[in-house]
C-alpha cells in the first residue's frame, strides 16, 4: 500500500463515499477499507485512493490498513457484530499509533434502548473511549436519503404518499452528503474535537406532512403524508422489502422513538465544522430528483 494519512471504511457506502469525495478535495491523501476489489474499489483507485481489502472480523487486516494513518473513521452497518468491530478496530488504531477515530453512532444511541442496534452504538462508542484513542462520535437524525433509497423512492413515487409510522414525529433531515463533509473535515482536523459527541442535524425541523409538501415543491407532484401503524411498517419491512431480523427489530424501536421525540431538535453542527450549512430537504430533493423518475 502507498503512503496515506486518512482511513475511511465503509468507502463504497454513501457516508464513507461522500467523506472520500470531501477529502479528495481538500487534497488529503486517502486509504479505502473495501470488502473486495470490486469495479467501485477500481474507481476509487483511478480516483487516487490506495485501497485496503479486508472486514471487520479480522484484526490483522484492520491494523495493515491502518499503517502509517493519522485518522480513521469507523462506520458497521445496522447488523450484528459492531461490538468486536469496534474493539478491533479499536485496538488496530491503538498498535498505530493513530491519533484521531471519527465514530458513526446514531442519535438514539442509549444505555437503555429498546433497538439492539441502538444498544450495541452506544455500547461500541464507550469501547472507542476506553481504549484511549481520541475518538469523535457522531450521532445523525434520520438521513434525508431515506426518501431516495430505492425501494422508498419508487413507492412513493408510484403512490404519491409517503407512508411511515412516524405519526406526528419530528426531525430536521440530515444529508449523507453534509455528515460527508463533517467526517472529512474532523479527520483532516480532528484536534479540539476530541471526546466530542456532536448530534447531526438537518437546518430545518419537519414532521412528514412538511417532508411532503416540499417534496411536492420541488418534484411538481403532489405527495401526501398517509401514517401507517408500526405494526404495518414491520409487516412491509418483513415480508415486502424482506430486511433482516436485526435490522427490523431496529427500525421498529426506533420508529417509537421517533414519535417520543428522540430524533427531534435542529442545530448548526454541520456548519460550524465545516463552514457551510446543511442542505435542505428541497435542496436535497432538487440534487436527487432523478431517483423519481
Amino acid at each position: 500500500m502507498s503512503e496515506a494519512e486518512v482511513l475511511v471504511s465503509g468507502a463504497t457506502g454513501r457516508t464513507g463515499g461522500a467523506a472520500i469525495n470531501e477529502l479528495l478535495k481538500m487534497g488529503k491523501s486517502v486509504r479505502a477499507y473495501v470488502r473486495s476489489d470490486d469495479k467501485r474499489a477500481t474507481a476509487l483507485r483511478q480516483r487516487g485512493v490506495d485501497i485496503a481489502i479486508g472486514d471487520f472480523t479480522h484484526i490483522d487486516n484492520i491494523r495493515a490498513a491502518m499503517e502509517g494513518v493519522r485518522s480513521a473513521y469507523f462506520l458497521h452497518p445496522i447488523s450484528p457484530g459492531i461490538l468486536d468491530a469496534a474493539a478491533y478496530f479499536a485496538q488496530a488504531a491503538k498498535e498505530a499509533g493513530v491519533t484521531g477515530i471519527v465514530n458513526m453512532s446514531q442519535i438514539s444511541a442509549r444505555r437503555e434502548s429498546t433497538s439492539h442496534a441502538a444498544q450495541d452504538h452506544w455500547i461500541s462508542e464507550r469501547v472507542f473511549d476506553w481504549s484511549g484513542v481520541p475518538t469523535t462520535h457522531l450521532r445523525p437524525t434520520f438521513f434525508a436519503d431515506w426518501l431516495v433509497y430505492p425501494h422508498f423512492a419508487k413507492e412513493i413515487w408510484g403512490t404519491k404518499k409517503i407512508e411511515f409510522p412516524f405519526a406526528d414525529g419530528r426531525h430536521a433531515p440530515i444529508t449523507t452528503d453534509d455528515q460527508g463533509r463533517v467526517i472529512a473535515h474532523l479527520l483532516a482536523n480532528p484536534q479540539g474535537h476530541e471526546g466530542k459527541v456532536y448530534p447531526l442535524h438537518g437546518p430545518i425541523e419537519m414532521n412528514h406532512t412538511d417532508i411532503a409538501a416540499a417534496m411536492s415543491e420541488v418534484l411538481g407532484a403532489k405527495i401526501d403524508y398517509a401514517p401507517t401503524s408500526i405494526d404495518v411498517f414491520k409487516d412491509k419491512m418483513e415480508n415486502l422489502y424482506k430486511f433482516p431480523p436485526f435490522l427490523v427489530q431496529h427500525l421498529v424501536e426506533v420508529a417509537q422513538n421517533y414519535r417520543d421525540g428522540i430524533f427531534a431538535g435542529t442545530n448548526d453542527a454541520v456548519e460550524k465544522i465545516t463552514g457551510t450549512p446543511a442542505l435542505s430537504v428541497q435542496q436535497f430533493i432538487a440534487n436527487n430528483r432523478a431517483a423519481f423518475a
